[in-house]
């Protein structure tokens, strides 16, 4: 979220969110729609709405996302609505999109949705220009094999316009491609620096490259165990 944009919310560096515990982690820059059917967060939506208010997605560290109460990670990225729908039943659909990083200083029981009194917390320049650099190139190589190596298993020809080249853009970009447990995606939102996101998403890439590239290579193994249960691939 820009300075602009704190301005236009009416946000301090120390503020209250709405947030929303899901089983997925929100990166700044990715779209992310919601189905929005409980009445908690019905009545969440309509009031960010009304006021032109983000909220927060955070993942579920304990609980269930549906119903009864969620206890969140303390770090999450604002959502700033884009696009709402009422649907006949009385359910929203919506699309969002991920805006700053934000670290929770503690939690607000005063609605039916959970609050939070939060800070952003966005990830400081690069002290050393020059590693960064390195680490981004090697990212943005792995990242850009990896999809092709998605694509390729899927039966799809994904292909990605234009590669960003800032650090954090290359960053987010494969921390949202990669098809990993949310509770890796969680670490890497939780990076203290460019660097250390940037190390560990090679680490990771590394990782499901070489399993992706054993799968194909790989064409008798049994279909079951190549794809989950929605015959959609799961490379981890």
């Amino acid at each position: 979220m820009t300075l602009m944009e704190v301005a236009m919310f009416g946000l301090t560096d120390a503020f209250e969110l709405s947030l929303f515990p899901l089983n997925t982690v929100l990166f700044p820059g990715q779209l992310l729609p919601l189905h929005i059917f409980e009445d908690r967060y019905r009545l969440m939506v309509r009031r960010c709405l009304a006021e032109d208010k983000p909220f927060g997605v955070v993942l579920i560290r304990r609980g269930r996302e549906v119903g009864g109460t969620a206890e969140p990670h303390q770090v999450g990225t604002v959502a700033r609505i884009i696009e709402s729908a009422h649907l006949s039943d009385g359910a929203m659909d919506i699309v969002t999109v991920g805006a700053e990083r934000f670290r929770i200083r503690r939690l607000l029981q005063d609605q039916p949705y959970l609050r939070g009194e939060v800070e952003f917390c966005p990830l400081p320049e690069p002290a050393d220009a020059d590693h960064v650099a390195q680490l981004t190139a090697r990212v943005r190589s792995q990242v850009a094999r990896y999809i092709e190596l998605i694509a390729k298993a899927a039966g799809l020809g994904i292909q990605i316009a234009e590669m960003p080249q800032a650090p954090i853009q290359v960053s987010y970009l494969a921390a949202v491609a990669m098809q990993i447990d949310p509770a890796e995606k969680q670490t890497l939102l939780s990076s203290d620096s460019v660097a250390q996101l940037l190390a560990t998403e090679i680490a990771l890439l590394s990782r499901e490259n070489a399993l992706l590239t054993w799968m194909a290579g790989h064409r008798d193994w049994p279909e079951h165990a190549r794809r989950g249960p929605s015959g959609t691939l799961l490379p981890n």
